[in-house]
């Protein structure tokens, strides 16, 4: 089972639909956290200002050691969407410096393009320009939507980035975690086949 978390964070039904399309035949929409404690895979959606998304998540009793439990301890493959991938550093400045999950470490920051020509929020399609050879990522185009950027303390955790106005952290991934800045459940071709390949993976 594909546990798709619920803790009202906007891009709930659009990211379920697109894993549905991808072949997850087994995801479940849920803020039951036995039911993330012991499902195969994780995903966490995202949108929205970092603050009231760990608000919310931290307000679901027990749902957070769930997600430890299963993805720290037990190896669940997770993948944490746009501010669910925010999600995983350590803090973020949004409306104040607030504690993330501290899963991959790093600071969500305001993004401060070079040219001052260049608009926030990074918003439409860009290159996914890869760092290394990281699991389940490929080069395209994606679809970014945000103001704030996952600056990561190790430079290996970078999976991917993207330019806009000055590179960007695009993904990250470390073991049996990836996050992705894009959304691909709007990002049409590319995300699709990034989700297909986010169920099959054994990481």
């Amino acid at each position: 089972m594909i546990a798709l978390i619920d803790y009202g964070a906007g891009n709930l039904h659009s990211v379920h639909n697109a894993l549905k399309k991808a072949g997850a035949a087994d995801a479940v929409i849920t803020a039951d956290p036995d039911a993330v404690a012991k499902a195969d895979r994780i995903v966490l959606p995202g949108v929205g200002a970092f603050r009231a998304c760990r608000d919310a998540l931290v307000g679901i009793d027990g749902m957070v050691d769930a997600m430890r439990a299963a993805v720290l301890d037990r190896g669940a493959p997770f993948l944490g969407v746009c501010v669910g991938m925010q999600l995983l550093a350590d803090a973020g400045e949004e409306f104040g410096r607030h504690e993330g999950l501290g899963w991959i470490g790093g600071t969500v920051r305001m993004i401060e393009p070079a040219d001052p020509a260049v608009k926030v929020p990074h918003m439409g399609w860009n290159d996914v320009v890869l760092a290394g050879s990281p699991p389940l990522l490929e080069a395209g185009e994606a679809y970014f939507l945000h103001s704030y950027h996952f600056d990561a303390t190790d430079p290996a955790d970078v999976a991917a980035t993207t330019d806009h106005g000055g590179p960007l952290v695009a993904a990250v991934a470390r073991g049996n975690i990836m996050g992705a800045q894009f959304h691909p459940e709007k990002s049409q071709r590319y995300g699709l086949s990034f989700l297909s390949r986010f169920l099959e993976w054994r990481p």
